[in-house]
């Protein structure tokens, strides 16, 4: 067996903490990046162990997210104890029920209710010398998507792209972001994302990536989950909800559903092409092949949405002319 030399250094770190001493670790998850994270288990209760190596991983955005975010009283895990020189981070244990875990057709009004007002207190976070969602961060999260997906999954050659076409999508598709009203981006706000927990629910993590950005990014993510799918009518309903409270909030000026439903189209359309791409690079460049399983669902929503709008519908038609949803199987979306 290899030796976890990691898994030692951080398993003694949390045992010379007051009322750890005795804690026994055990693997809680990992996630698309390099950080994963144990559930310690000692006198104290249960807490959540990152382990965050410093040579690929920094651990401080996430603790000033974590303030930022508190600080709207949203719920995030309390930082326990931390070691930024190992890249360690004892962390409140928010549960092992995630939405995904929980989320049908009988719990799904319910979940949503809370997740959407969260989402409208998290929105109105400090964003103070937070990175801009700005349009070369969109455009290089697309251009994932020829370079791993087609390139590397599909096998395409370059001369076999239609690279024009996808400038021109991409461009429509920055357009629209750029153009919406900017708020706090969580930039991961989906089921896999948000625990249940018996307090203040949702439990939110996996927010150090935050940005500033447009404010239908995270919505989208919730509504038009890569892990779940919902029908059509169902996402509008939820989309006007917020809208309404958005506006009422003062996050967003007065806005009409049509185009804030166009808005969240296009930005759903931008963030599902880049998905594409990362999955791809999960498994080729990660060894992470779990995520090649969620393909199906990612390119269902891109050739339905994607279909319905005049500026990307012909990137649709050009994948559908090649064969790419029989390729991957893609899913039908409910209406």
């Amino acid at each position: 067996m290899t030796q976890d030399t990691r898994l030692e250094q951080l398993t003694q770190w949390v045992n010379s903490l007051p009322g750890w001493e005795h804690a026994l670790l055990e693997p809680a998850s990992a996630d698309a990046s390099f950080r994963r994270y144990f559930r310690a288990r000692g006198t104290e209760g249960s807490a959540i162990c990152m382990d965050a190596p410093p040579d690929k991983e920094n651990t401080q955005p996430f603790i000033d997210i974590t303030h930022r975010l508190q600080a709207t009283g949203v719920h995030v895990p309390q930082l326990l104890a931390q070691n930024l020189l190992d890249g360690f981070l004892l962390l409140e244990d928010l549960g092992r029920i995630s939405y995904l875990n929980q989320l049908n057709l009988e719990t799904a009004k319910d979940l949503y209710a809370d997740a959407l007002q969260a989402l409208l207190q998290l929105q109105q976070a400090d964003c103070d010398h937070l990175p801009a969602y700005n349009e070369r961060t969109l455009r290089q999260e697309m251009e994932l998507m020829p370079e791993w997906f087609l390139k590397k999954h599909l096998g395409f050659n370059k001369a076999d792209i239609p690279h024009e076409l996808l400038r021109q999508t991409f461009d429509v598709l920055i357009e629209s972001a750029i153009g919406q009203p900017a708020s706090f981006v969580h930039r991961d706000y989906h089921s896999r994302n948000l625990m249940v927990t018996q307090e203040n629910s949702p439990g939110i993590i996996d927010y150090q990536d935050a940005v500033i950005g447009p404010t239908t990014y995270d919505l989208v993510s919730l509504l038009r989950d890569c892990y779940i799918v919902w029908p059509q009518n169902e996402v509008e309903w939820w989309v006007d909800c917020y809208r309404k409270e958005a506006i009422a909030n003062g996050i967003l000026p007065p806005v009409d559903q049509h185009t804030y439903m166009h808005w969240f189209d296009l930005m759903g359309l931008q963030r599902h092409l880049k998905v594409l791409g990362i999955f791809s690079r999960l498994n080729y460049r990660d060894g992470k092949p779990e995520y090649l399983g969620d393909l199906p669902l990612v390119l269902g929503y891109v050739l339905e949405i994607g279909s319905r709008h005049p500026e990307t519908s012909e990137l649709v038609e050009w994948m559908r002319s090649v064969g790419i949803p029989e390729r991957i199987g893609a899913l039908q979306i409910p209406n």
